[in-house]
């Protein structure tokens, strides 16, 4: 990929310099359809204030991890913070784990679930719906609650089930000597089966316990949820322990702040040392609220907003729009902050017509009060920035970007 500068920005990263605020629309990046004229959401999207903005900033567009790689949001917003999303694996069970406050022991091991409807035939479990029609999260708190009260362990290894948000749950896998480095029970695929997760590399026990235990484990989910409503079946995917990995302040010097509402983006930036504020409600009136009460006691803030992503996922094309609509109503709210350094992206792609995250370039706005070439002209559109004087970088240049925009870098070298 490309040439790892850590060692270079160690050196000259100055430790104070502008406030930087990354918005991060999951999942912003389309396709055109054909329905909408073969048009993207962005480009069919009513955004006055988006659109006004990219006129005094610089566009561009991203490569989550590089060229032809569908990335899933751990690696795509690892690269956003400025790590190597190969070298750096975190998986999703423990980001999920961390976001709704869970406190990981040496002996656990995490996978993030979802809920789905399933049918059985001779071949095993087959999956209907993915995400069991988005149910409540109440739903899923009920269906947590009988599945905590049927099974307490499987082969010795003790089982707990958490609710998390809509359709998704995180189990907790407790045993000593078990080992993470498995794959999924998820076949990723409707009209897919529920499989027996691969064992990655050396064949040891520990990893044969795992794989073996989440197999009979979504045998007895199925078993107990046969009969129940709204979800038949659990996939799990990102099996994962608490992972070894720079913190972020210590990487870039930057004290940050973590504004997202999803369990998954607040376990990820947990991770990585963000603090992380308390959204109650997940609206975005709500994320505005708390940066501009916390902004003077920080340098860098995430700011995330799922929606986007959700409806590219439903292939919603027109709940998309809607949702880019909304974060745009919010635009000189979030500018009103008075940060001196504002990127707009995506993590990744999730073209509504794709219905999933898919391996296309990213759309990317970066305001500066200083040091940057403005582009004068074009829409927030992936057209319009695929003609930014940005051009199309790794989604790992982003973050040092910033920090030169911030005034946050010295010279290199003599």
């Amino acid at each position: 990929m490309n040439y790892d500068f850590s060692e270079v920005f160690k050196d000259i990263i100055r430790p104070s310099g502008g406030k930087i605020i990354l918005c991060v629309l999951d999942g912003l990046g389309g396709i055109p359809s054909e329905e909408f004229g073969g048009k993207t959401e962005l480009e069919v999207a009513n955004t006055p204030n988006l659109d006004r903005i990219s006129k005094i900033s610089a566009k561009g567009m991203h490569i989550p991890v590089d060229f032809g790689i569908t990335p899933g949001s751990g690696p795509s917003h690892l690269a956003l913070f400025g790590y190597d999303p190969v070298r750096n694996t975190i998986k999703r069970g423990i980001m999920e784990a961390l976001g709704i406050g869970i406190e990981p022991e040496e002996d656990q091991v995490f996978a993030r679930g979802n809920f789905a409807k399933c049918v059985f035939d001779n071949s095993g479990i087959k999956v209907i719906d993915r995400r069991a029609g988005r149910i409540s999260t109440e739903i899923n708190r009920e269906i947590c609650d009988l599945l905590n009260r049927n099974i307490q362990s499987v082969d010795g290894v003790e089982i707990k089930f958490y609710p998390v948000k809509e359709h998704r749950v995180c189990v907790s896998f407790r045993a000593k000597d078990i080992s993470d480095d498995i794959g999924d029970t998820d076949p990723q695929k409707e009209g897919s089966y529920i499989k027996e997760p691969e064992i990655f590399g050396e064949k040891t026990d520990q990893k044969r316990k795992l794989s073996s235990v989440a197999y009979k484990l979504s045998l007895k989910v199925s078993e107990i949820l046969k009969n129940n409503e709204y979800a038949q079946g659990i996939l799990l995917r990102g099996f994962s322990k608490f992972p070894n990995i720079q913190k972020f302040e210590d990487k870039w010097k930057l004290k940050a702040l973590s504004i997202a509402s999803y369990p998954m983006y607040r376990g990820l930036t947990k991770i990585l040392g963000m603090d992380i504020a308390d959204v109650k409600t997940g609206t975005l009136a709500e994320q505005v609220k708390i940066l501009k009460d916390k902004f003077h006691k920080y340098d860098f803030f995430y700011f995330h907003f799922k929606k986007t992503d959700s409806s590219g996922e439903d292939g919603n094309f027109r709940a998309k729009i809607k949702a880019i609509e909304e974060f745009d109503s919010f635009v000189d709210e979030i500018f009103s902050a008075g940060a001196d350094v504002i990127a707009i992206t995506g993590d990744h792609s999730t073209p509504s017509v794709m219905a999933g995250h898919s391996f296309h370039p990213v759309p990317l706005l970066i305001y500066s009060k200083n040091r940057i070439f403005r582009d004068g002209e074009g829409r927030f559109t992936e057209r319009d920035c695929m003609k930014g004087t940005i051009g199309l970088i790794y989604a790992t240049k982003i973050l040092p970007l910033l920090l030169a925009f911030a005034g946050r870098l010295d010279k290199f070298g003599a």
